[in-house]
């Protein structure tokens, strides 16, 4: 009898979550706020109809809707998981000594640095990205790039590879992100193999995924770094509130605070339209939808996550459930 009941109530919350996800996605599909991101040639071409909505459960179900299966570059997203390779590299005592975390108030693509520490603020801002980038080991170029390629095969469960058009596009107009990289060579933040380190962060931001595989890499980093599809260790479980501390409060750039506020879980968003958030021990949470507002975050992403939140009680610090 029990085994039954358990069943039921898997069906009740499987039957629930395509419910709330349909909705979400028939109610803001014909939003058309927002534009899509143009500073990159290549992202300029992107369809702003494209729309979908995945949740990937840490007991390895899947619930989708929407444009699933179209592939799309990961952009900042990829912030997030180099960041978590260049901690099990280093450790975060060495890795606090290059990047800093605390939250900036400022553009994702801002060139500033901590005046005191001369360390670039966090490493989801683009010159802490370029920071923990420089720092994944490899004795050379190739080398690191399969370690990268390698650490997203773990977290989503299947090969990945680079658009190299996306690749082209953002090293040939590349500028702040070469003059970020210059101001941190002049403290000692990055070493002397600039355009090494620069390539390999325009190759992470250019690796194809799609709603379906951030969902899953969200639901990892849910589950202690376990892949809930495959069962494969991504990323080690020590490093996981490193991780999941500076998405909540830095993921979403300048809008991390509102965002904290509102839906109340770690974050990570893309000039690609992607949001990837972290409900921990529960579930990911993916949305794909190109145009931005003026913050370079998802229209349609940001209010689907909040309505989300809302509906499923995600917020962490929701006490409505809570005794009196």
């Amino acid at each position: 009898m029990a085994d039954t009941a358990n069943q039921g109530d898997l069906e009740t919350v499987s039957s629930s979550l395509l419910t709330v996800i349909n909705d979400l996605h028939t109610k803001y599909k014909s939003l058309q706020e927002g534009i899509v991101a143009n500073y990159i040639p290549e992202l300029a071409k992107v369809n702003p109809d494209l729309f979908s909505i995945c949740i990937a459960t840490v007991d390895g179900q899947v619930y989708e809707v929407g444009d699933i299966k179209q592939l799309f570059t990961i952009q900042s997203i990829s912030k997030v998981f180099s960041y978590g390779l260049a901690l099990e590299d280093h450790g975060r005592d060495y890795v606090l000594t290059r990047v800093g975390v605390e939250p900036t108030g400022d553009a994702f693509n801002a060139i500033i640095l901590d005046e005191r520490s001369k360390r670039p603020y966090n490493p989801m801002v683009n010159a802490g990205a370029i920071a923990t980038t420089s720092l994944i080991k490899g004795s050379g170029a190739t080398e690191r790039l399969n370690r990268l390629l390698d650490m997203f095969h773990r977290y989503i469960g299947h090969d990945v590879f680079v658009d190299i058009s996306v690749f082209t596009s953002e090293r040939s107009t590349g500028h702040r992100n070469r003059a970020m990289a210059h101001l941190m060579l002049n403290f000692g933040m990055i070493d002397q193999n600039i355009e090494e380190a620069l390539d390999l962060y325009f190759q992470q931001c250019a690796v194809m995924v799609n709603c379906r595989d951030l969902a899953i890499m969200a639901a990892t980093l849910a589950n202690g770094g376990i892949n809930p599809i495959t069962g494969e260790q991504a990323v080690e479980k020590t490093y996981i509130k490193d991780i999941l501390s500076v998405m909540y409060t830095c993921g979403m750039y300048n809008f991390a605070g509102e965002w904290a506020y509102k839906v109340g879980i770690p974050a990570k968003s893309g000039v690609c339209g992607g949001i990837m958030a972290v409900v921990p021990n529960k579930m990911g949470i993916a949305v794909f939808s190109p145009p931005l507002d003026i913050r370079g975050n998802s229209v349609r992403g940001v209010k689907v996550c909040e309505e989300l939140s809302q509906r499923l009680g995600l917020h962490l610090f929701d006490c409505s459930g809570c005794r009196e």
